[in-house]
């Protein structure tokens, strides 16, 4: 299976933008709650990058705070991007929220609680 160019770096992206904002989170207290990079999408030409973050852990307005701050953070983002990618042009940095987790998270409650109402319950006054 042939893996192109594009996914190799679209999966390097991701490492290294994870890692960076993992130290930049010592230097930044605003960076509150577990922020993980879930996908980076990296343009064919190099220019842009979208860089899909999903905040979890702290309530709805400290993860707005924090996504806000993490896109201020973008220049120094890409600047560290480009001491350790080594490459001729490295792509500007637009972050994107992503709520798959959330998401997944809200449905295996739903899911939780439709096995709880569905469960049989163990009445000894009924026979069999």
């Amino acid at each position: 299976m042939k893996v192109s160019r594009t996914s190799r770096l679209n999966g390097e992206y991701q490492k290294e933008v994870s890692e960076i904002i993992r130290r930049l989170r010592d230097r930044e207290p605003e960076l509150k709650g577990l922020i993980s990079v879930t996908e980076a999408d990296v343009a064919p030409d190099l220019k842009t990058a979208y860089i899909y973050v999903s905040i979890y852990g702290v309530g709805e307005a400290e993860s707005k705070r924090t996504f806000e701050r993490l896109q201020e953070c973008a220049g120094h983002i890409r600047h560290e991007l480009s001491q350790v990618m080594r490459m001729r042009t490295v792509p500007a940095l637009t972050f994107r929220l992503d709520g798959s987790m959330t998401y997944g998270s809200k449905m295996d409650e739903l899911f939780k609680k439709i096995a709880a109402s569905e469960k049989p319950t163990d009445d000894p006054t009924t026979e069999k």
